[in-house]
């Protein structure tokens, strides 16, 4: 029988893959599954399936589970995440990596965020949106969508619109042609 994986048939391994990637694989930005992925949390394991999780989770190949799973130990369901195979307590009562079962270091909480927290700051970015003037609102969604500005970074208006800045160079060349054009009007 032929053997399948990394091995050729003279038992040795083979070299690394043909292709590189030349680019990364980019996540669509509106996708609630994509948010809902990335805000679960990655805790109680090693640092080898802490680093195949968060790969899986960086190019969409992560699967959430859908119902509780049966700890492999105490029999119990109570394994609430995907690629598990022990529950939490059983994992940290014995201390072993609640995946590959090994007694290795285990890695801390990768990702903190809850789903509330995030909707939350989603709800304050969309809340300093729309006291904004849409040309303003136009031009941070502009900057956002482009990675030149974080949505920490949006200011929060809250009626005063003279601090804002424009940055669009048209918007600057329409306005030195209109303040000069009112100059002459008022030398002569």
């Amino acid at each position: 029988m032929s053997e399948r994986g990394s091995k050729g048939s003279s038992g040795a391994k083979k070299g690394g893959q043909k292709y590189q990637n030349t680019f990364a694989y980019t996540h669509n930005k509106g996708s609630k599954t994509t948010k809902k992925i990335l805000a679960l949390p990655v805790d109680g394991l090693c640092k080898r399936c802490t680093d195949q999780i968060l790969w899986r989770k960086q190019y969409r190949k992560y699967k959430p589970l859908t119902v509780v799973k049966k700890c492999v130990w105490c029999q119990l369901k109570k394994v609430k995440k995907a690629y598990h195979v022990i529950c939490d307590d059983c994992a940290t009562s014995k201390g072993v990596c609640a995946k590959c079962l090994t007694a290795e270091e285990i890695v801390e909480g990768i990702n903190p965020k809850t789903p509330q927290e995030i909707l939350k700051e989603e709800q304050e970015l969309e809340r300093k949106l729309s006291r904004m003037r849409e040309r303003q609102r136009r031009s941070y969604l502009r900057k956002l969508s482009r990675g030149d500005i974080e949505p920490d970074q949006v200011p929060d208006i809250g009626g005063s619109y003279d601090d804002f800045e424009y940055t669009d160079s048209e918007d600057e060349q329409s306005s030195d042609e209109e303040s000069g054009g009112q100059e002459k009007e008022k030398n002569n």
